[in-house]
């Protein structure tokens, strides 16, 4: 099973001081606030989430200058071309709806290219219910803040390197949120559709 999205437009902020460690008994570094744009990048990323006891959770990053439907099925392939996904019987590709793995369209094209692969979309306004965003908010706080790097391609040997070390050391998330959970929190917002019909 994949879980996969992509985190766009993250950017290159050079600043304008280099940042200074923290002093004794402070929360954190100083960091300027001033900085020079040095141009954004899209980090695409799947996340085989793995099985406890059994094997680690992978993930397969690239950095793309932008991203849409080329970039993503050029992630597709670089998962897909490997072992034991280019041989699985099936491969559950979990996706929300963003423009480049949006509906039918992506479905066809992408099943048509791998046939073991089944492409299952989340429901609308539901994607931090993909295990994927878990590792990206992970980057944001390890690896993107504060964000001082002198340009793109220091953004995206960062990444990947964070994505190296990541992938020796990573456990399967411990996903607690449940099948009756999701009924439930679906059971409350069928509760209010009516007032958020009328309030539009």
């Amino acid at each position: 099973m994949i879980c996969a999205d992509e985190k766009p437009s993250i950017q290159a902020r050079r600043r304008i001081h280099e940042p200074l460690p923290p002093e004794p008994h402070s929360r954190g570094q100083r960091v300027e606030h001033t900085y020079e744009r040095r141009g954004a990048l899209c980090y695409l990323a799947a996340l085989d989430i793995g099985r406890s006891g059994h094997r680690r959770p992978r993930v397969f990053g690239r950095s793309e200058p932008r991203g849409g439907i080329a970039s993503f099925d050029r992630l597709v392939w670089q998962v897909m071309t490997r072992e034991p996904y280019a041989s699985a019987r099936r491969v559950f590709w979990i996706v929300d709806n963003g423009s480049a793995h949006r509906g039918q369209k992506a479905v066809e094209r992408l099943e048509r290219r791998w046939p073991n692969l089944m492409l299952v979309h989340l429901p609308l306004h539901a994607s931090w219910l993909n295990q994927i965003e878990i590792y990206f908010s992970i980057v944001q706080r390890k690896v993107l803040e504060p964000n001082d790097f002198q340009d793109v391609a220091e953004v995206a040997r960062t990444l990947n390197a964070f994505e190296r070390q990541w992938n020796e050391v990573a456990e399967p998330f411990d996903w607690n949120f449940t099948r009756d959970d999701l009924a439930q929190l679906m059971e409350r917002l069928s509760r209010h559709e009516p007032q958020l019909r009328l309030a539009a």
